[in-house]
């Protein structure tokens, strides 16, 4: 069951969904990470937070904030700490955009 503003957007805009869940081919620095020649963006971003609190990687005195372990940082742009807001952007970099 998705919340209301959720099937809003999907409704207005069903392409923004398919940007999530379509499988694309990653690049080698993420598809050693993830461990998958092929995910979704969606798919990705969640095994980088599983991984994340696998490995304890948020700071305990700011939950908002993660310290980057060096296989982290490969795939985040070498930063040695990145707030969870920029978490999404930083991931939907390593993929490719669609032609119009």
């Amino acid at each position: 069951m998705l919340p209301q503003r959720m099937k809003k957007a999907v409704t207005d805009n069903p392409k923004k969904l398919a940007n999530l869940i379509d499988l694309v081919n990653l690049p080698s620095s993420l598809r050693d990470f993830v461990g998958q020649s092929q995910i979704s963006r969606l798919g990705c971003f969640m095994r980088v937070w599983s991984y994340i609190k696998t490995n304890n990687l948020q700071d305990p005195n700011n939950k908002n904030v993660v310290n980057c372990d060096e296989k982290l940082k490969g795939i985040l742009l070498g930063k040695p700490r990145v707030e969870l807001a920029e978490l999404p952007a930083l991931i939907k970099l390593h993929f490719p955009k669609e032609p119009k």
